[in-house]
């Protein structure tokens, strides 16, 4: 049920109507009293896009928004997130070189900032192998990662990283050198230990105690919509539930609930986050 007086917002999700629920899936959050979403660009494979250049990724975006624009029609406010998943590189570097690969994807990066630059997405994606890769492997990862980076500090937007669980410490000199407040770069699937802005899973442990800490923090159900993986991460009405469970428990006030799904959403993504 929507509630009246806070919104919800889910950081980090996946509406797929080619592989997985689609549209039922996006009603199902806003049934269970879900506002707003940041709609995340999936890999490129997942879509059946096979990039040997950036700008081939502009088939992966455009499918992004056209999603986009049907999850408004439900009424949901729909904020897109778009760019180059790290694990590209490992799909890359079995049909090219591994310069060539970091090369397509800086280019893919840049072709997302084109999309920041004309409004038609707030933020940009990027990040490091979350498994266990060879040393040139990571070094070339941190490489595209830089460049992200660069280019959040240009678009003037957030960076969702997708990396390695834990803190993620040294990214804070990254964004430094780049010029990107380290609040605005998002570790998705977070930790509290983490510098940079952490979007929690829903059902993090310790969410109560941050808020009571007024650490500012985001929900995400990482969301996969892919019928092979039914529920992965979790399901799209998990934000909204565990939300509104925390708040009936007494874990979190409704102020905590505005600060995590408005306040903060607004200042580390530039967006507007009103109730209709």
């Amino acid at each position: 049920m929507r509630s009246i007086s806070f919104p919800i917002t889910d950081d980090h999700i996946h509406i797929d109507p080619v592989n997985g629920r689609g549209l039922e899936a996006a009603k199902d959050f806003l049934r269970a009293g879900g506002t707003h979403m940041f709609l995340v660009s999936k890999p490129s494979w997942s879509l059946s896009v096979h990039p040997t250049c950036g700008a081939d990724y502009s088939g992966v975006f455009d499918e992004t928004l056209r999603v986009a624009d049907l999850v408004s029609g439900t009424g949901l406010v729909v904020f897109t997130v778009l760019g180059v998943h790290p694990a590209e590189i490992s799909r890359l570097t079995e049909r090219m070189n591994l310069e060539q690969a970091v090369t397509v994807m800086k280019a893919g990066l840049n072709c997302a900032a084109r999309y920041v630059h004309e409004g038609k997405a707030v933020a940009l994606k990027s990040g490091r192998p979350h498994y266990e890769v060879d040393p040139e492997i990571l070094a070339a990862s941190n490489d595209v990662l830089a460049h992200a980076l660069s280019l959040a500090a240009e678009c003037n937007c957030a960076l969702q990283i997708h990396a390695e669980s834990g803190p993620c410490h040294d990214v804070v000199a990254m964004a430094q050198a780049a010029k990107v407040p380290i609040e605005r770069v998002v570790k998705h699937y977070g930790s509290p230990d983490t510098p940079l802005h952490p979007s929690l899973i829903a059902k993090h442990e310790a969410i109560s105690q941050l808020a009571r800490d007024k650490r500012p923090f985001t929900l995400e159900s990482d969301f996969m919509d892919e019928n092979s993986r039914p529920g992965a991460v979790i399901g799209p009405k998990s934000v909204p539930r565990y939300t509104n469970l925390l708040l009936k428990n007494g874990m979190i006030s409704e102020e905590d609930c505005f600060r995590i799904h408005a306040e903060t959403i607004e200042k580390v993504y530039g967006v507007a986050i009103t109730l209709a």
